[in-house]
Parts: structure tokens; sequence; C-alpha cells
């Protein structure tokens, strides 16, 4: 008859099945044989029976199907830091500074009158001059503060992975009557 259904087997594939789950409970300590289940019963198989004549058939099982999820997490590592630094630059400045300087200035003025003082070379004047000079200094100024903070950014990254998934086939020999429950489920089977 073909796939019909991924739910329901032939009596062979169903025993195959049992055992082989019945096999794999044992190392879960649900370990029960077929011949000890209550409802089981022995029948002589239909059609070509290539296994052994002491099996067992079933009325019912079940089969569970199983598939792959993604565990995904997420580590925080290194991607490099920042370094703030100050670095010394030298440039030369020229400054036009107004400074003052006296000058003495000699005025001759003709004077034509009689005089009572005697002629000697002892007497002297004497006028200070004085003059501006530049004197530099250095100060230091605040021009600029500069600084770094850390932010959060969060951005979206694909992921591609192959997951496997258990899908169940049903196939049967002969000719089998059955009735599915697909309640809340689509056929597995499409063809």
């Amino acid at each position: 008859m073909g796939n019909i259904f991924d739910l329901f087997s032939d009596d062979n594939s169903q025993n195959t099945n049992n055992q082989d789950s019945q096999k794999n409970a044992g190392t879960q300590g649900n370990n029960t044989s077929s011949s000890t289940q209550g409802d089981n019963t022995s029948s002589s198989m239909q059609g070509n029976n290539a296994s052994s004549s002491t099996q067992d058939t079933q009325t019912n099982g079940s089969l569970e199907l199983h598939k792959e999820e993604l565990d995904i997490t997420k580590n925080k590592v290194d991607a490099g830091e920042v370094v703030l630094s100050k670095e010394v630059v030298e440039e030369q400045k020229t400054v036009e500074v107004p400074v003052m300087h006296e000058e003495v200035v000699i005025k001759r003025t003709p004077v034509n009158e009689r005089s009572n003082a005697s002629i000697s070379a002892e007497e002297t004047i004497h006028i200070p001059v004085s003059q501006e000079q530049v004197q530099v200094n250095k100060y230091t100024v605040t021009t600029e503060e500069v600084s770094a903070s850390k932010r959060q950014v969060e951005e979206t990254q694909q992921v591609q992975e192959t997951l496997k998934s258990e899908t169940a086939n049903v196939n049967t020999t002969g000719s089998v009557d059955f009735v599915s429950d697909t309640t809340g489920f689509e056929d597995i089977n499409n063809s």
C-alpha cells in the first residue's frame, strides 16, 4: 500500500521497533521483555515471516520522534582597547610687543647775557634714561578635555546550522486496514 501515516506500521515492524525500544529502555531502568507485557499475544505471522517464530506481536505501540534544537550561548571576548595618551608638540611663536624707552633731547638756545659765574669744568648733570625690557614667561592653560567611555551596542549576527529531526514512516505489507487518529497533526506522509 505504500507510505500513509508515520504513526502506524505492520506487526513485523512494530515488533522490531518495540524490541529496539525495549533494548534502549533497558539502559534507563525500564527494561521489560515483550513476553511479560500483559497485552502481548502470540500469533502466527502473516505474509513473509523471516523473523523467529517465538516473536510476540503487540496490539498497540508508540514511537518517540526526536529533533535537534539550537543551544546558543554568548561569550564576552576582548575586541581590543583604546589608549588615551598625550604628546608634546612644539611650535615657534612670534609676538610683536611694543616697548617704550626714553631718549634725551638736547636743545640749544642761544643766550647773550652777562654772567658772574666762573668758568669751570667741574659742573656735570646726570640724567637717568630708562627703557622697557621684554621679559617672557610661560604658563600652562587647559585648552580641551578628552574623555573616553564605553557603551554597549547591540547588533544582530546570523547563525546558520543544520538541524536533524526524526520523522515516522508507515509501511504496510499485505491487506492491512487501520484508522489513524491525527488530532492536531497534518498528514505526515503526503504521497
